[in-house]
Formats: structure tokens, C-alpha cells, sequence
């Protein structure tokens, strides 16, 4: 009968270690979801922080071309404006002197 209680209290001494190491290991576990999720909302947070800066290099560069551009169509324009300006100043009275006898000869 002894050997039977000490049999039965090995058994219980056993469950009791199997207890506490699956305890520990879910606890362990636990541990570890946690530090993974840590390190991986820390990777997301850095990839949306780059990713940001370089969408907003990307447009202020976008925009720093497009300004260009216009500023080069804008000399162009006023370019194109100053030279009919200065042949309508100099051939003006020509200009009205054609229309004058288009008008007449019709």
C-alpha cells in the first residue's frame, strides 16, 4: 500500500512539473507573440515613415520640374508676344495700308 501512495505521489509530483513547464512555456510564448509583434509594428511604422519621405520627395520634385516647365513656357510666350509686338510696331502702317487697299480694290 505504501509503494501504491508513493507511486501515486510520484504521479502527482510529475503532473504538477508538467503543469508548471507548459505553464511556462505558454508564458514563454507569450513573451515571444508580444516581441514579434513589437518588432514588426516597429518595421511598419519605419516602412510608412520611409515611404512617406519618399512620396514626398517624389512630388516635391514633381512639383520643382512642373514649376520649370511653366516658367520655360511662360519666356517662350512672353518671347513669341514681344516679337509680334515689335513687327506690328514697325509694320503697322503697312499692315493698315494693305487691309486699306484689299478694301477699296474690292
Amino acid at each position: 500500500m505504501q509503494n501504491m501512495d508513493t507511486i501515486l505521489k510520484r504521479l502527482e509530483d510529475i503532473e504538477l512539473t508538467a503543469e508548471r513547464i507548459v505553464d511556462r512555456a505558454e508564458a514563454e510564448k507569450n513573451d515571444i507573440g508580444q516581441r514579434i509583434q513589437t518588432q514588426r509594428d516597429g518595421f511598419d511604422a519605419k516602412l510608412v515613415s520611409e515611404t512617406d519621405e519618399k512620396l514626398a520627395k517624389i512630388k516635391s520634385e514633381a512639383e520643382q520640374k512642373l514649376n520649370q516647365i511653366l516658367e520655360d513656357e511662360k519666356r517662350k510666350q512672353h518671347s513669341i508676344i514681344d516679337n509680334l509686338e515689335k513687327e506690328y510696331e514697325e509694320n503697322h502702317e503697312a499692315y493698315a495700308q494693305e487691309i486699306l487697299e484689299n478694301i477699296i480694290a474690292v
